[in-house]
């Protein structure tokens, strides 16, 4: 019985100490002499994309395809500067948990997030985080989370040939989006208050596991080899 088991990055797996939203408004002043344009602007459980749109939609600009993609561009060169100075940490039991689901056979890990590849390796290379995820789903596969999970399974089935349903497998993420992106598919999901919503907010969620942390190895081992697949 095989279970595909898919983590969000900020705020479930790491922290950088605000590296993004920095970097965003980095690229946004130089290339349309808007200081701090992202600030009031809400990144959780966004794709990189929304974010982006948010911002210039916030001072009525077109959010053309050509000055998206500008944007993104130099948000991933300040990025780069930013995950180098090695701010941020791991997020508590995100290490432990990683290393024991990675030992089990027919556990497969992965990543699901809204972050565009190149930012998502970017943000985990700091902490050595890669090595984990193999394969994921990310936002420039879609802007919209909802649509990501499918990207990911069909990843894991070219990349190891491991053929999977949905409900073989499980979200791991810090906010509503994330728990959502899996109910619509019929994957499991777990949520945890490591991000910027509480605890009580996520049990107002339809996640089927709410935790404080990641800190419990043996019980989210256990329960995830016994809700998936």
């Amino acid at each position: 019985m095989s279970k595909f088991v898919l983590f969000d990055i900020d705020g479930t797996l790491v922290t950088l100490d605000g590296a993004g939203s920095r970097s965003l408004n980095r690229a946004m002043e130089d290339l349309l002499g808007i200081p701090e344009g992202f600030r009031d602007i809400h990144f959780a459980g966004k794709t990189d994309f929304q974010i982006i749109r948010d911002g210039l939609r916030k001072f009525d600009l077109p959010d053309e395809d050509d000055l998206l993609h500008s944007l993104l561009d130099r948000y991933l060169d300040y990025l780069r500067i930013e995950v180098a100075n090695g701010r941020g940490q791991v997020k508590e039991g995100v290490k432990p948990l990683l290393e024991a689901l990675q030992e089990l056979t027919g556990v497969y890990l992965g990543l699901l997030t809204g972050n565009v590849e190149a930012g998502a390796r970017l943000k985990l290379s700091t902490f050595d985080l890669n090595q984990f995820f193999p394969v994921g789903a990310f936002g420039d596969d879609s802007e919209d989370r909802n649509l990501l999970l499918p990207f990911a399974v069909k990843r894991l089935l070219e990349s190891q040939s491991i053929s999977l349903n949905f409900e073989d497998c499980v979200v791991i993420g810090d906010t509503p989006s994330d728990v959502l992106c899996a109910q619509i598919h019929g994957a499991s999901s777990v949520a945890v208050a490591t991000g910027t919503h509480s605890l009580e907010q996520l049990r107002k969620t339809t996640a089927d596991l709410v935790l404080s942390d990641l800190s419990d190895t043996e019980q989210i081992v256990e329960w995830i080899c016994r809700r998936a697949g």
